[in-house]
């Protein structure tokens, strides 16, 4: 079976899942959609990709700037068994107003409230939960790197308490109108919505979240500290468990990346897709284990970590994969992700 997808909105998540879909052998790429011309509609066009209208996008648009398009949203719809929806936050609610009487189904980002789904979704942590869904919310960057995280530690010894800071990005690199310049911004609502997006992925994790914005585009960074109700024996072991899991990139002191710059050279030197870092990003010499306490730093590269999360979210969906471990393992082969 190769199931049939749309992707609505070709911005910067868009259109690393429409890349992705492509590239995997059990689903087909049928259409994607914009608002109005750009250069990530010329760019989709010369990728092959079929080009729709969505939301108040005007034709005569689209023809004065000389691309083609093959219909609107509506005709799109028509054509796919789901719709993965990459639209800016808040307009996916209004989206979920055209799936559900259309009968296809849906997946949604996590700029969208848990309500605008059945379920949140994240492959490490509750892959099965997609099986029989009309519609999936993949959760935020965020959220999908501490769900992977988590997904790990409390598998592996179990989670009393864990609190997180996050050190959030302030814009996208093509964003120039977001942000402070010279400033720190603390998220004064504590605790921030972090920690209860995580529980609605992992209804019993007993985690906490605050977070800061600070003046980069390039990632978030994740500031964790975890009390475990079965520690393991040394910090080697948690090294090792991480090293061991898809999805995570563990890298050694030797190899010189101290922070968010040089693992973004690491991706231009590795050039998958769009030079991204769909891995949670963890540092060997940047974690420790005291007694209970487990305490580590991860990066989140907010432009494409839910990429992969989305593909399986559509194999969950579609019961393409037997468990998480296979569809994960497809997934990652064809993104270029594993050694093989």
């Amino acid at each position: 079976m190769r199931v049939r997808v749309a992707v609505n909105g070709y911005g910067t998540i868009g259109k690393r899942v429409a890349d992705a879909v492509r590239k995997q052998p059990d689903m087909e790429l049928v259409g994607v959609t914009k608002t109005r011309p750009s250069f990530e509609a010329e760019a989709a066009i010369a990728r092959g990709y079929k080009l729709y209208l969505s939301g108040k996008a005007e034709r005569r648009a689209f023809d004065d700037a000389g691309l083609t398009v093959s219909g609107t949203l509506s005709d799109l719809i028509k054509e796919v068994d789901v719709v993965v929806d990459a639209a800016p936050d808040k307009v996916g609610q209004e989206n979920a107003a055209i799936y559900r009487p259309a009968g296809v189904k849906s997946i949604f980002q996590g700029g969208e409230k848990a309500n605008v789904a059945e379920a949140s979704f994240n492959a490490l942590a509750n892959y099965a939960v997609g099986r029989g869904k009309q519609s999936l919310r993949v959760v935020s960057c965020n959220t999908t790197g501490l769900a992977r995280a988590a997904a790990v530690v409390d598998r592996a010894w179990g989670v009393e308490a864990w609190e997180a800071t996050i050190v959030r990005r302030a814009a996208d690199p093509a964003e120039s109108n977001r942000g402070p310049i010279n400033g720190i911004l603390p998220t004064l609502k504590l605790p921030s919505h972090h920690g209860p997006d995580v529980q609605s992925v992992l209804s019993d994790l007993p985690i906490t979240t605050t977070a800061v914005v600070v003046p980069t585009t390039l990632m978030h960074v994740h500031v964790n500290h975890v009390r475990l109700r079965h520690p393991p024996a040394d910090i080697g072991e948690v090294v090792r468990r991480f090293r061991a899991t898809p999805r995570f990139r563990v890298f050694r002191a030797w190899e010189g990346i101290e922070g968010t710059p040089q693992v973004m050279e690491f991706a231009r030197d590795r050039g998958l897709g769009f030079n991204d870092v769909m891995e949670n990003v963890l540092w060997e010499q940047g974690m420790s284990l005291q007694g209970s306490d487990l305490r580590f730093f991860q990066a989140i590269h907010q432009e494409s970590i839910v990429v992969p999360e989305n593909i399986d979210a559509i194999r969950s969906m579609f019961d393409l994969a037997p468990n998480a471990e296979a569809s994960i393992l497809a997934t990652d082969r064809a993104l270029g992700l594993t050694a093989e």
